[in-house]
């Protein structure tokens, strides 16, 4: 897998004060993990960009504090930006440890095209986007490919069960989930069909009630005027 580097120097502003840092340029973030205590960090907002663009949340970064002694393996678990900008404000890197598990959420890629779908007889219904995975920060996969040019008949599905990954990746999500199926256009098009059918007679059922209401006052209003 591809190494992903980088750089970050200790950081001392904290609270309100890191405003400083984002006019020039920096990124303030912190480092954590199951064996390591918060360190605060600061980063150029040029080279996180570039990083995050590049590793998600289920990709490693090396990441090398002050003078680069030492090194440390670290997710971006949580990336908090600008509403308006998108720019981040602020990152938390948890640090893993190798020989411990974690668990990520890996994305989902379709790959191919269905038959059906070719044809224009069916729909591609894509269930999970991510799949939540157990496995050694050596281990992590970047995505997980799902080939659906097997897919040749409808109702036809692909479940986690079906996927092969290597045997050192463990599924968090259950097995039995649907990830895509081909379902045909037809059942589409028959219920907003029967959607339609169903419109006009509701539609008559309200008039009929507002007619008789209508009528029904306008019977209290002669009966008033008689007595």
């Amino acid at each position: 897998m591809e190494k992903i580097e980088l750089r970050a120097e200790p950081r001392t502003l904290r609270g309100k004060k890191v405003k400083t840092l984002r006019r020039e340029g920096l990124v303030p973030a912190v480092m954590y993990g199951h064996r390591t205590e918060p360190v605060l960090l600061q980063v150029r907002a040029p080279e996180l960009d570039r990083v995050l663009a590049r590793t998600g949340g289920n990709r490693l970064i090396t990441l090398t504090i002050g003078d680069g002694v030492g090194t440390h393996m670290a997710l971006a678990r949580e990336v908090q930006r600008d509403v308006i900008t998108g720019n981040p404000l602020h990152v938390d890197f948890y640090e893993v440890t190798m020989t411990e598990k974690i668990r990520v959420e890996v994305p989902v890629v379709l790959r191919g095209e269905s038959p059906v779908v070719a044809r224009g007889e069916g729909m591609l219904l894509h269930m999970l986007d991510t799949i939540e995975v157990e496995c050694l920060p050596g281990d992590l996969l970047d995505r997980i490919e799902v080939d659906v040019s097997g897919l040749e008949e409808f109702d036809q599905a692909i479940y986690v069960r079906d996927l092969d990954v290597p045997s050192s990746v463990e599924w968090v999500s259950g097995d039995e989930e649907m990830i895509v199926k081909v379902e045909p256009l037809a059942a589409e098009e028959e219920e907003e069909e029967e959607l339609l059918e169903e419109a006009p007679a509701e539609v008559e059922v309200i008039t009929e009630r507002k007619a008789e209401k209508e009528e029904r006052e306008e019977q209290e209003e002669e009966q008033g005027s008689e007595s």
